[in-house]
């Protein structure tokens, strides 16, 4: 039995992995690889569906959640980002969404379990992940029709169900909907999300991370910081933070002010700096943890890790780094009257 990770939030930082998609694309995958024996003769291209490879190539999989958690990693996420009928609409595969989660979350959790069996000290976590869908709720996708949506609130939270019901079947201690650009996407799978909750009695806990799109400060749909975690501070959450978009030294505003103003954990785990011309991502494992070590020095956050362009190494150096400091004291906010 493992122990609350709440329990280990307030004694320590903990370090969620790196990027599964940047570790895919080292493998160098071809199309033969996303078809596997199993969808040799699919008629549509499957190229680049990187969470059909739980299916196709579960043993590539393993061996990067292995090499994340060989790395320090206390939370792995499952290879799940784009498992959601939106998504996996690309590919003609909305009828695996299920099989996908269910598969996914096999793999990471004997793989977690391993590493927690063999060190007890230090137990390890899997985070279902839930990515924000190709579809925004809150803005048009066709310039001349800014009133047009294509997609809406139900039709989302319908999506999210499917997903999460999936994630909680296969046993994920974590679900994590990462990378929100649309507060009302978030919105509808934190509905989503809580109904299955009542429905089952559980209590499994739920992190949410947001992505600044640019030196704006504001997600897509328009919001700062601040203004994204009033949005969803209702929803019994376990962290808040963000991930993605940027590199770690131009988050820092950003995570200092939901730093200040959450009342819960905090969560950050940025790209590899910010992706050069040929968009790949140039910051060192040794440049990104420094950033980080300082946001850790600073009080900033309960949990750190990496997203695009991070590899084993930024994970294993930013955890070194976290180890020296204390995590984030929850300020005790005044009540507004």
């Amino acid at each position: 039995m493992k122990p609350a990770i709440q329990d280990l939030l307030s004694r320590r930082i903990l370090v969620i992995d790196g990027a599964m998609g940047t570790m895919i694309q080292q493998e160098r995958p071809d199309e033969d690889a996303y078809r596997g024996d199993r969808f040799k003769d699919y008629p549509h291209s499957l190229k680049g569906n990187n969470d059909l490879l739980v299916l196709t190539q579960p043993n590539m999989i393993a061996k990067i959640h292995r090499a994340f958690l060989d790395a320090g990693a206390d939370i792995i996420e499952t290879n799940t980002f784009n498992a959601n009928r939106y998504s996996m609409a690309d590919y003609h595969m909305e009828n695996l969404v299920r099989e996908i989660n269910l598969e996914a979350t096999r793999i990471a959790k004997a793989e977690a379990d391993a590493f927690t069996l063999a060190n007890p000290d230090k137990p390890r976590y899997v985070a279902g992940a839930i990515g924000p869908t190709n579809r925004t709720a809150s803005l048009s996708p066709d310039v001349n029709n800014p009133g047009y949506r294509a997609v809406n609130f139900d039709d989302l939270r319908s999506a999210y169900r499917e997903q999460t019901e999936a994630l909680m079947d296969a046993g994920c201690d974590l679900l994590l909907v990462e990378t929100v650009f649309d507060t009302l996407n978030c919105k509808a799978a934190l509905f989503a999300i809580n109904e299955l909750k009542e429905e089952r009695n559980s209590d499994i806990p739920v992190m949410v991370s947001g992505t600044i799109t640019d030196a704006s400060g504001r997600t897509l749909s328009g919001q700062t910081a601040e203004a994204f975690w009033v949005s969803v501070s209702h929803a019994n959450l376990l962290s808040i933070g963000l991930n993605c978009a940027l590199g770690a030294e131009e988050m820092r505003a950003y995570i200092e002010a939901l730093s200040r103003n959450a009342w819960i954990y905090t969560t950050l785990y940025p790209n590899a700096g910010l992706p050069n011309e040929f968009g790949e991502y140039d910051d060192s494992p040794e440049s990104m943890a420094k950033v980080m070590g300082s946001f850790c020095e600073a009080g900033f956050v309960n949990v750190v890790g990496g997203c695009c362009g991070t590899t084993p190494d930024h994970i294993r150096a930013i955890a070194n780094a976290a180890a020296k400091y204390s995590p984030r004291a929850i300020p005790q906010l005044s009540a507004v009257s």
